[in-house]
């Protein structure tokens, strides 16, 4: 059987999603093409293969939090079943999901992440106090303070973080359905679970012999009346927290800091109102968000707008185009960064998910992107060059490269 290739891939993608992501106009600005979906009033759309898409900010909300839509059953389908044993909880329905979650929500509370801001300020404060001149944000800034972050609380060590980045690279890639993948790269992706996983495996094994203050030392000894994490339980949760809690802060931070260099009223905005960085860091979060689709199947069958979903059918969830939805929001194509200040009274973003898989790591990459934003735009930043290049990546969005000038 003949490996499919990049280019083969790409051509029957726009079968299946109603548009292509291969595209370098849609990779540069996805939203303008999104807007073609919500055109006529159709919310929710069927694809050439007959794939249920919408873009509606009131389907998003609703199928995220209705429990008649999960995980999809087992069998076929233009998705590829993750293999058992690297099953995390992300893709699970309940009870599974409670059960895992709980667990490791016992491990990775809020606390624990608040106590962490000295520490992250002290890293902003040490990736940006040498920097002068051009650089490439993303490699300065973006990229290593969320890896530092979560393996200083996995417990890895200083010296085997490189490890990660082929490894999470290809497993981020990996995110993506398995038709907009050639062979070769779901074969690393693959390679690169198994990899991770034996890493873990074996820093597990120290860890149960000599725990230590870290959350993989709490995550092998988590309990719940008696219930534990099993192996591959662990290893799998290591992964995603590992992935899922730097790839997403990575593109918070590039994204963000891209918007607000391309608004220099905003910027300024910013600046003057350091009191109002949580909110604006809500409103970057709604204009460009890091994770840009999700996808549900229906558990039972179930009418949607007068459409039925037929059990095991899947339904993709453009997050990314809900959240510029006009119907939910004022002028969404607009930066604002005061849309999220008290007082006024706006949506919230579907950049985290909705109802029971709301994303565990919010609260970790809302103070990540706080931090290195605040403190990146206390200097004088300017963009480099305009003519950015985005990686392949559809279900996240993020730049390969960020070249700014810093002044000090």
């Amino acid at each position: 059987m003949e490996d499919r290739t990049g280019q083969a891939v790409q051509a029957g993608a726009a079968a299946v999603l109603g548009f292509d992501p291969g595209d370098p106009a849609f990779r540069a600005d996805p939203y303008a093409h999104y807007r073609t979906l919500g055109a006529g009033g159709q919310s929710l759309h069927r694809t050439d293969v007959g794939l249920r898409v919408t873009a509606s900010y009131e389907l998003c909300e609703r199928v995220l939090r209705d429990p008649r839509f999960g995980h999809r059953p087992s069998g076929g389908g233009v998705w590829r079943e993750v293999q058992g044993r690297h099953r995390s909880f992300l893709t699970m329905d309940p009870p599974d999901h409670t059960r895992l979650r709980r667990l490791v929500s016992k491990a990775f509370t809020p606390r624990l992440v608040e106590r962490l801001r000295p520490r992250v300020e002290e890293l902003v404060d040490a990736l940006l106090e040498p920097v002068s001149g051009e650089v490439d944000l993303i490699a300065t800034l973006a990229y290593p303070l969320p890896v530092i972050v979560i393996s200083e609380m996995l417990g890895v060590p200083a010296e085997d973080r490189d490890l990660f980045k082929g490894w999470s690279d290809s497993l981020a890639r990996g995110l993506d359905p398995d038709f907009l993948l050639p062979e070769a790269e779901i074969a690393q992706r693959d390679a690169a679970r198994d990899e991770f996983a034996e890493y873990f495996r074996f820093l597990a094994a120290k860890r149960r012999a000599e725990p230590r203050d870290d959350l993989l030392s709490a995550l092998v000894g988590v309990s719940d009346g008696g219930d534990v994490l099993s192996e591959q339980e662990l290893l799998a949760t290591c992964i995603l927290l590992l992935v899922a809690g730097h790839e997403t802060t990575v593109n918070l931070i590039g994204n963000g800091a891209l918007a607000l260099l391309r608004d220099p009223a905003q910027l300024r905005l910013f600046r003057e109102r350091p009191g109002n960085v949580q909110a604006a860091v809500e409103e970057l979060l709604r204009f460009d968000p890091p994770v840009q689709l999700t996808l549900r199947s229906a558990l039972e069958d179930v009418d949607l707008n007068g459409t039925l979903i037929e059990r095991g059918k899947l339904v993709l969830l453009l997050t990314g185009a809900a959240n510029r939805d006009p119907a939910a929001f004022d002028d969404p194509d607009r930066l604002d960064l005061l849309r999220y200040s008290e007082g006024r009274e706006t949506p919230k973003h579907l950049s985290f998910g909705h109802g029971v898989h709301f994303c565990l790591g919010a609260p970790l990459a809302r103070l990540e992107g706080r931090v290195a934003l605040g403190k990146l735009f206390e200097r004088d930043v300017a963009l480099a060059a305009d003519d950015l290049v985005y990686r392949d990546n559809l279900v996240l969005r993020g730049l390969r490269e960020l070249p700014v000038v810093i002044r000090a």
